[in-house]
């Protein structure tokens, strides 16, 4: 190269003329060489490796938002999923409020039935003691009656009515007058009184 450089300064004649913009052919040839030699390292070597990671990362990249893409639409069917049992959850709840509504309406009604029957019974038990109270009355009075009328039907009469039999009809017939809104007032003779 220094020959080449001697050269051109020690040369005279078209290049010593020449535009400074033209090469010289030495330079010329080097620069060639030197852009071959660069262009099939640049060819060779670094753009396949170029080709190779840009490959790579598109590569990357479309997997990348295959993924995404894939992760959205997972995300979108699950979220459609949590909307479809949030809406079967609140078809259940609004249909299990209902039937509760209901059951406790019959259970209301229920009881209400239960509370009548029994109120019921508690008047018919009532009603019944009271008939029972009533016969029982009834007969504690026939026979208080029958010995009140015994004792002044034998003051009236003079004479005593402590048979059994004779004091039994007597009271029978006295109570049938009396029920019977029939009894008679009997005038007893002044001379008779006791």
């Amino acid at each position: 190269m220094h020959t080449a450089i001697r050269m051109a300064e020690g040369e005279e004649g078209f290049w010593a003329t020449a535009y400074p913009i033209l090469p010289h052919p030495v330079e010329l040839f080097f620069g060639l060489f030197t852009f071959a030699l660069l262009y099939f390292v640049v060819s060779k070597y670094v753009v396949p490796r170029l080709e190779q990671i840009y490959t790579e990362r598109t590569a990357a990249i479309e997997g990348g938002m295959e993924k995404a893409e894939k992760a959205q639409a997972e995300a979108e069917e699950a979220r459609q999923h949590y909307v479809a049992q949030l809406a079967e959850s609140r078809e259940d709840a609004g249909r299990i409020r209902e039937e509760a509504k209901e059951q406790g309406a019959q259970i209301v009604a229920e009881a209400r039935e239960q509370a009548q029957a029994e109120a019921d019974r508690i008047k018919e038990s009532g009603k019944r003691q009271i008939e029972a109270e009533r016969q029982q009355a009834m007969t504690q009075l026939r026979g208080e009656v029958g010995r009140l009328s015994t004792d002044l039907a034998g003051r009236i009469v003079g004479e005593s009515l402590e048979d059994p039999a004779r004091q039994s009809g007597v009271v029978e017939r006295f109570i049938a007058e009396l029920e019977s809104g029939s009894a008679q007032r009997r005038q007893v003779p002044a001379g008779q009184e006791s």
